[in-house]
C-alpha cells in the first residue's frame, strides 16, 4: 500500500472550501486525468479517469462527510482501490489549509514504478494548487452539499 499527504493554504473561508470540494461533478476542472464525476447519491460518485493513457471507471464511497471538517471516502468493488480523507482547517477567518491523504495500491509494474519515482504525489500537489486557484479566482463556490454521512 502507498500513502501520500499533501496540503495547501486557500484565501477563502473555511466554509467555502469545504462547499466546493463537496461539488465532486468539478473535479475535471482542477484535477489532472479526471474526465468525469457523476454523482450518483449523496454518498455514491462514479469516476472516469486517463492518466497516462490509462481510462479508469470506478465507484467511490463516500464513508464520512463532516460540514467544513472532512471528507472521507473509499472505492468500490474496482481494480482501483484506493481511501482517501481532506480535512479542512481554518487558519484564520479568510484563509483554510486543506489536506489531503490518500492510501491506494499500485496496479502493475508501471504503477508500482510510477509511484516510486513520485508521481501521485506531484499529481496530489498539482490538484491542491489548481484547486487553490479555482477557488481563489472565484471567490465562491459553484454549490455546496452540507449534509452529514
Amino acid at each position: 500500500m502507498s500513502h501520500v499527504e499533501e496540503y495547501v493554504e486557500v484565501n477563502v473561508p473555511v466554509r467555502t472550501a469545504y462547499n466546493q470540494w463537496t461539488q465532486f461533478e468539478d473535479f475535471p476542472a482542477f484535477m489532472e486525468g479526471v474526465e468525469r464525476i457523476d454523482q450518483r447519491t449523496d454518498t455514491l460518485t462514479h469516476w472516469v479517469t486517463n492518466v497516462n493513457g490509462v481510462r479508469r471507471e470506478f465507484d467511490a464511497q463516500i464513508t464520512e462527510q463532516l460540514p467544513d471538517r472532512r471528507v472521507a471516502w473509499m472505492t468500490v468493488d474496482s481494480e482501483a482501490r484506493q481511501a482517501g480523507l481532506v480535512t479542512f482547517q481554518p487558519i484564520d477567518a479568510s484563509t483554510t489549509k486543506v489536506v489531503l491523504r490518500m492510501n491506494w495500491v499500485p496496479e502493475g509494474l508501471a504503477e508500482a514504478a510510477a509511484d516510486k519515482l513520485g508521481f501521485v504525489k506531484r499529481q496530489v500537489t498539482g490538484d491542491l494548487k489548481r484547486f487553490k486557484l479555482f477557488i481563489e479566482s472565484r471567490g465562491i463556490e459553484t454549490g455546496a452539499w452540507r449534509g452529514e454521512v
